[in-house]
């Protein structure tokens, strides 16, 4: 995304009192305890198994990794994955 459009979307973002996620198109991950994990904003699914589960995003890649993982639910923009949980990283 061009540094000119990243600033006013900011901006923006600013101005209205919005959420950035939204508006920037960046992922939001939320987790409850180690057994749950839901991200927001991905560009699909790269890679699934029961230990590790990759998501493209719109710079880079988001990899879990656990124990018995299960994509409980998948839409367009979001999934939800179950199991046990030892780690998110961030790839860019």
């Amino acid at each position: 995304m061009p540094r000119v459009v990243r600033k006013l979307r900011n901006w923006t973002a600013r101005i209205l009192d919005l959420p950035q996620d939204v508006v920037l198109d960046l992922p939001r991950v939320t987790m409850i305890g180690g057994i749950q994990l839901t991200v927001e904003n991905h560009r699909g699914v790269l890679h699934f198994a029961p230990t590790s589960l990759r998501l493209a995003m719109e710079k880079g890649e988001l990899e879990v990794t656990g124990h018995e993982l299960v994509i409980r639910n998948i839409g367009t923009d979001d999934v939800l994955v179950e199991g046990e949980i030892t780690g998110v990283l961030i790839k860019r």
